[in-house]
């Protein structure tokens, strides 16, 4: 199999201030945090959107078989395989929500692609598979219910406005259900479950612990995802993340959005060098530069006051 396309930047692009006009609303916020879920409806324009179906067309061609012609062909560790996945991971309609909702100590722990051709009903031995996303931290997590920790956002770059797409599957308000009764043969969804419609462009956020699946194409169309899970810096990445060899031509943000930093302790008590997007919603968004879960920092006591770590394990 051939490897990624050669990326070749000729400028940098900083994070355009404007952005701030697409922060997380009061009403976004209350749907995302009832709900768990959250679609975000003309996410990325016309040109975007081809740039992203020609890279995703490329991969498709260069991972499929004969043996999974008309199957889910996922495909993770994408953002070095073409600048338009680059150029993706601080969309400007997008991830000002990310940082709204996760803070700004995060970047980008996982990427994929899903391509899902039309299926032949009479040939499935499923439909649904249901679950929570991080498997592991599921059963290692001591609270309940289960924290965030995490989100995913998926680019929608085909029409899957109908059910029977390939649609994804939700139960709204299931991500503060540690459990909920599940069917187990592979074709019946738990009560509550809907289909998420999406067009071309838009994308949705997922709470983690969102109980989801996806579903059977059994339409003529092949449905096109482009997936991005955002994380705290101190959460490991999930997949290879084949991307440091890009720091050298990227912005100091969208170097910490793809897990560059100064030091590893850096993840735990960060730095400006750690994190840039910190000095820049100084700068244009200062509420959320001064966020925090808890309304003021929890990350220390008020009056500490530390010098430097020089031996101290």
């Amino acid at each position: 199999m051939g490897g990624a396309a050669q990326i070749s930047f000729e400028i940098d692009y900083p994070m355009n201030p404007e952005c701030v006009l697409n922060c997380l609303s009061a009403d976004e916020r209350e749907a995302f945090d009832s709900q768990g879920y959250l679609i975000v409806k003309n996410a990325i324009d016309e040109a975007t959107l081809d740039r992203l179906l020609e890279a995703v067309d490329r991969i498709d061609t260069r991972e499929r078989t004969a043996e999974n012609r008309d199957k889910l062909l996922s495909v993770s560790n994408i953002i070095h395989e073409d600048i338009a996945f680059v150029d993706l991971i601080d969309c400007p309609t997008i991830f000002p929500k990310v940082w709204g909702i996760l803070g700004w100590n995060i970047y980008s722990y996982h990427s994929h692609l899903d391509v899902t051709p039309p299926a032949d009903p009479n040939t499935m031995t499923w439909q649904v598979a249901w679950h929570q996303d991080s498997m592991r931290v599921n059963d290692e997590i001591e609270c309940s219910p289960r924290p965030r920790l995490s989100l995913k956002v998926g680019f929608y770059l085909s029409d899957v406005s109908q059910p029977d797409h390939g649609n994804t599957l939700v139960v709204p308000g299931s991500h503060l259900q540690d459990e909920i009764d599940l069917p187990q043969d592979g074709v019946s969804n738990p009560d509550g479950a809907i289909p998420l419609c999406l067009e071309p462009g838009s994308a949705v956020f997922l709470d983690r612990r969102v109980w989801h699946s996806r579903s059977a194409n059994l339409s003529d169309v092949t449905r096109k995802v482009v997936w991005y899970g955002y994380s705290y810096r101190w959460m490991r990445p999930k997949d290879a993340m084949t991307v440091a060899h890009l720091y050298p031509d990227l912005d100091p943000i969208r170097r910490q959005i793809l897990g560059d930093g100064i030091s590893a302790n850096g993840v735990y008590d960060p730095q400006d060098g750690d994190v840039p997007l910190r000095d820049w919603l100084k700068q244009h968004g200062p509420d959320d530069a001064n966020w925090s879960h808890h309304g003021r920092s929890q990350s220390r006591p008020p009056a500490m006051v530390r010098g430097k770590n020089v031996g101290r394990q």
